[in-house]
């Protein structure tokens, strides 16, 4: 059996998204996109969604903000839900043993920042036995300045560097299509 799991969580003010000071709409137009045919084809070969939020004491994060809630454009209810308090999804949330209960032996990983919650799931979730498919057009991440030399990296320059260190060590890299082919 095989599960999608996204880092689903949003921050929502006044109706609109609360823009933290990484965020960019750049790019979201096209994962969003590619999450949903993600997530439609997942549903219609039952494969259960999960959704993962991250959930800490830093302001919009704090789960008593009331703003730690799915997008509003994300369809249907997942499977089970999971909060998280570190950059993986598995550490303290009981997404282990949920999965091996249900026989989930492989993880399908989309979501937001490509580069930390889901290439850090997807390590775990490897070191942990699953197999991983990690869709990258179905991850969003924003661009980073390095803080030593002031280069700035594009998101793109950061998705293509997650390909780079994940294949063939923890995950295999997949587009939408070949990820709901392979189902």
């Amino acid at each position: 059996m095989t599960t999608v799991g996204q880092a689903t969580g949003s921050e929502w003010l006044d109706g609109g998204r609360l823009h933290r000071p990484y965020w960019s709409s750049e790019g979201e137009a096209p994962f969003q996109q590619a999450l949903l045919k993600l997530e439609a084809g997942c549903r219609q070969a039952d494969v259960p969604v999960v959704h993962v939020f991250h959930i800490d004491n830093d302001g919009p994060f704090r789960a008593e903000s009331g703003l730690i809630q799915p997008m509003d454009w994300l369809p249907g209810q997942p499977a089970a839900r999971f909060d998280k308090h570190v950059h993986n999804a598995f550490t303290d949330t009981g997404l282990d043993v949920w999965l091996r209960r249900r026989g989930v032996q492989k993880l399908i990983i989309s979501g937001i920042r490509t580069e930390q919650c889901c290439e850090t799931t997807a390590r775990v979730g490897s070191d942990l036995g699953y197999a991983v498919d990690f869709v990258s057009e179905a991850t969003l991440t924003f661009p980073m300045t390095h803080a030593g030399t002031g280069q700035t990296f594009s998101a793109q320059d950061i998705t293509t560097r997650t390909e780079l260190v994940l294949a063939h060590r923890f995950a295999r890299i997949v587009n939408v299509d070949t990820c709901l082919s392979s189902l």
